[in-house]
């Protein structure tokens, strides 16, 4: 990746942390460490030009699909979308307010961008098996971007989906695991131990591409290669610090369900500007 790519990257990835924060403080509830964790990745698949997205029609039947299975981290999704267009950034102060489009989990008969409205853990993976299924029938070249939890991973119906995805061999299927090591109660080592989570994964018939969820290096080389497997799903585990960005909440389990007090989001939004400066 050039120079210059890098640095539009690294500020979408830095103006999206900051709107969540702002997104967050007004609203007084939502999810501060997983909306962080993954917005490096979100900023790649939104601006990186690697997916047909088109803000203008954003339905437009050949365009990649981006499921965000860990819905509770839906700020990371607005911020991205707002960020790109789709909507009205005014709109973002507005999350979880009575008669908001912008609700604690996404809805995609309100928001434009999200193709797939989500919340109960562990569906999302299920959504996009059955619109990969539909887009090879369609015979689209198209792919289905599903990014879930590593807590989320702890949810049966992951793996009934995983199953499936493998059973029909669903090259424009690929996952992105949040690897953040953390969930609501604690380090996800001890509320419920995944790993070895790469070799689960390869066991139920998936690619897996394992990488930093903070380098754009990496990011684009596992979406590439991804992209040009065709005999079977791709899950791309993308190892990540909760709360990243914000040196206060990083790897803090007591930031997964918290917001900032306002004194908090300027202290994070000021740690946020100097490292774009930087």
């Amino acid at each position: 990746m050039d120079k210059t790519k890098k640095e539009m990257l690294q500020k979408k990835a830095g103006q999206i942390r900051i709107d969540i924060m702002e997104m967050l403080c007004e609203a007084g509830s939502g999810h501060s460490g997983g909306s962080l964790s993954i917005a490096d990745v979100f900023a790649y698949l939104y601006f990186s030009d690697e997916l047909k997205l088109d803000p203008k029609n954003p339905l437009m039947k050949d365009r990649d699909r981006i499921i965000l299975s860990k819905g509770h981290a839906c700020p990371v999704l607005y911020a991205a979308l707002a960020e790109k267009g789709y909507f009205d950034k005014s709109n973002l102060k507005t999350l979880r307010k009575f008669g908001s489009i912008l609700q604690g989990h996404p809805d995609m008969k309100k928001v434009p961008g999200v193709d797939m409205s989500t919340g109960s853990l562990g569906q999302g993976l299920s959504a996009g098996v059955g619109m990969a299924l539909g887009l090879r029938l369609d015979g689209s070249s198209s792919h289905v971007f599903v990014i879930i939890g590593d807590g989320e991973s702890e949810e049966g119906q992951i793996w009934e989906a995983a199953m499936s995805a493998a059973h029909y061999k669903l090259g424009n299927l690929i996952g992105i695991l949040d690897k953040n090591g953390l969930q609501i109660d604690g380090f996800t080592k001890d509320i419920m131990n995944s790993e070895p989570i790469s070799d689960k994964w390869r066991a139920f018939g998936w690619k897996v591409i394992e990488i930093s969820a903070h380098n754009f290096d990496e990011i684009e080389a596992a979406v590439l290669k991804a992209k040009e497997i065709k005999d079977g799903p791709v899950m791309i585990i993308a190892d990540s610090v909760k709360g990243k960005g914000v040196s206060f909440m990083e790897n803090q389990c007591g930031w997964h369900g918290k917001t900032p007090s306002p004194e908090e989001r300027d202290k994070a939004i000021s740690e946020l500007e100097n490292a774009l400066k930087n």
